[in-house]
């Protein structure tokens, strides 16, 4: 039995209400909560949170000089595959990396918040 279980994972942003809607729209979920200063997105069992940070500064990735602090990896069940996933996350505001170690097996993109995470298959 385990000792417990994820319910929710929290993103520090400058704007929680944007970076709510954003992720609402990547993983279909709905935004249960909104405040000026946090959000969360219903996906599932899991509560993605968005948590204003006045000085927030975005993960430099893949350069170490400010840590990912975080990275989700979401699996692609689109049928259209990984251009089609990552074209949609784009319409949706996430920026596509430069560096794309393995392009063929999972793309690297960063939320409207600057918080890499990748697209697999």
């Amino acid at each position: 039995m385990p000792v417990a279980h994820v319910v929710a994972i929290n993103l520090e942003c400058p704007d929680p209400a944007a970076l709510a809607h954003f992720w609402a729209a990547m993983l279909d979920g709905e935004v249960a909560v909104e405040t000026p200063d946090f959000c969360a997105v219903k996906a599932g069992e899991l509560l993605l949170g968005a948590v204003r940070v006045d000085d927030y500064r975005p993960p430099t990735w893949p350069s170490g000089e400010r840590s990912q602090q975080m990275h989700l990896d979401l699996a692609v069940d689109d049928p259209g595959g990984l251009d089609d996933a990552e074209a949609r996350a784009i319409g949706l505001g996430a920026v596509s990396e430069e560096q794309q170690p393995v392009p063929d097996r999972f793309r690297v993109l960063r939320d409207p918040a600057g918080h890499p995470f990748c697209l697999r298959r």
